[in-house]
């Protein structure tokens, strides 16, 4: 008997350790995987697609096998502008586009994106939305027109160009029946400014000008307009507007596959929309810049808006939101949400940031040519 200890003692050991091993798996590996299928609301090609595929990248990382986000590109299962309803009914599980794209449900969606935001850039609005109340009141609005979803907006975006024409705008009189595409609230404006305005989706824009059935369109930026082809279609390209200065991105989930997710991955989805959204905003600096370069290359005449018309777009929304506001409470309430958090948040950052250009010229002021 004594001479079999050793040996019986060695083989209870061994046990113990394959069994702790075994406790001690990962046990994501030995998780289920949940897989989502997501639209974008953007053309393939487009660089906003390629935000899309990076937020769902880093959710898929962190998840580390136990969830998957499949993206496809807008029109893959539904229209663009039917992205809202296809998420609520379950058609996809979720998908990535803007808030304004719902305009026509209620006119309130159009105030996360369209129109000056009271002066507050697109990061401040997202501080708004997310600090200051703006995110209880879109989920309000989504309840009142019964859109059963989650929605995390996120990737403030640099502002908007007035647009691609075939010749520079000079003056407020230049916008008088021009056939413009533009979407949300930014209909109004133009339309207020005398444009005939189509709100196309964004793949569409390019062949609708190439056609002549618009003379002038906006997108968005550098990027998504250079890959679009809006260089191949107009030559004259007016940098700066108020139209939407302040916008940003809208990620959405059905709300039964989400609320069925278990905590750690919606925690997992919470912190990819954060880095996410840093990462877009340091993406779109780099890429903007060099789209940009690239299109003053190709001989594309880059103008500013003349303060003019930014005025006359000013004045256009003031008539705009007075009118909305008499016909939809909601919308009222938005903005007075908004402009109760931009006051002393404009003031602060007005205040306390130092003119960039002032630098900027300091050293470039002699090689840099004016757009």
């Amino acid at each position: 008997m004594t001479d079999k200890q050793p040996t019986r003692r060695r083989s209870l050991l061994k046990g113990a350790a394959v069994a702790a091993g075994a406790m001690s798996a990962p046990m994501v590996s030995m998780a289920q995987t949940t897989s989502l299928r997501f639209q974008s609301t953007w053309p393939a090609k487009d660089i906003f697609h390629e935000y899309a595929n990076d937020f769902a990248k880093k959710v898929n990382d962190m998840a580390g096998g136990r969830l998957k986000i499949e993206v496809l590109p807008s029109g893959a299962v539904v229209p663009a502008f039917q992205l809202l309803e296809a998420v609520n009914k379950g058609t996809l599980d979720g998908g990535h586009g803007v808030v304004a794209y719902h305009y026509g449900k209620n006119s309130a969606l159009a105030l996360w994106g369209s129109g000056p935001a009271y002066g507050m850039d697109p990061n401040m609005v997202l501080a708004w939305h997310y600090y200051g109340g703006g995110k209880a009141l879109l989920e309000e609005i989504y309840k009142s027109i019964n859109m059963d979803v989650v929605s995390y907006l996120y990737g403030p975006m640099p502002t908007q160009p007035l647009g691609w024409f075939k010749k520079p705008i000079a003056k407020v009189e230049d916008l008088k029946g021009l056939k413009y595409r533009t979407v949300g609230l930014a209909v109004d404006i133009f339309t207020e400014l005398g444009a005939a305005v189509n709100p196309l989706p964004g793949g569409e824009i390019v062949p609708a000008l190439d056609r002549g059935l618009i003379d002038a369109a906006e997108f968005n930026n550098a990027s998504s307009d250079r890959v679009l082809g809006f260089p191949d279609v107009a030559k004259n390209c007016m940098l700066q507007s108020f139209h939407q200065s302040g916008e940003q991105f809208e990620i959405l989930f059905n709300k039964g596959k989400y609320n069925a997710l278990p905590q750690e991955l919606r925690s997992v989805i919470d912190y990819a929309v954060q880095a996410a959204s840093a990462d877009m905003s340091w993406k779109a600096v780099a890429r903007n810049t060099q789209d940009y370069v690239e299109m003053k290359k190709a001989g594309v005449k880059f103008y500013k808006t003349p303060d003019a018309i930014l005025r006359a777009q000013l004045a256009a929304w003031d008539k705009t939101i007075a009118k909305k506001s008499e016909e939809n409470p909601l919308f009222k309430k938005v903005l007075e949400s908004q402009k109760a958090f931009a006051q002393p948040a404009g003031q602060w950052q007005n205040d306390y940031m130092i003119d960039f250009k002032m630098a900027y010229n300091h050293y470039f002021s002699g090689q840099a040519k004016k757009a």
